[in-house]
């Protein structure tokens, strides 16, 4: 049985930090794009960054050079670092895994990923 359990969440002051964490239960993952996308209620779902097999990262233009997505594939394990972060990064964060199209991995695809956690929520004030 496949799953993804995120944790990390929570709430934080403007200009603090968070680091997510994704842990991948059942097959591992070391060839698929693993990401993470964002949902705030009311607005459609926001891809924000993806990791491919070989460690080569795809972020959002609005968190680049905020945010830092890392993968330990012995571990089947990813993670978010949120830096600086802002009130209008509250939401709640997705962990996905996907398979590469035509071998890239964009953050873009993630929001479209069936295989996905339950979430984390940030919050930010």
């Amino acid at each position: 049985h496949v799953q993804l359990v995120e944790s990390g969440g929570g709430s934080v002051q403007a200009g603090g930090s968070l680091t997510l964490t994704c842990v991948l239960s059942g097959p591992t993952y070391d060839n698929y794009c693993m990401g993470w996308f964002r949902q705030v209620p009311g607005k459609d779902h926001e891809g924000v960054a993806t990791i491919d097999p070989n460690g080569a990262e795809d972020y959002a233009g609005p968190m680049s050079g905020r945010i830092t997505i890392s993968r330990e594939n012995a571990k089947n394990t990813l993670y978010l670092e949120l830096n600086s972060l802002k009130v209008e990064d509250t939401a709640q964060y997705y962990c996905v895994a996907v398979g590469p199209i035509r071998g890239v991995c964009r953050y873009t695809m993630t929001p479209f990923a069936k295989l996905r956690g339950q979430g984390t929520q940030v919050t930010v004030s």
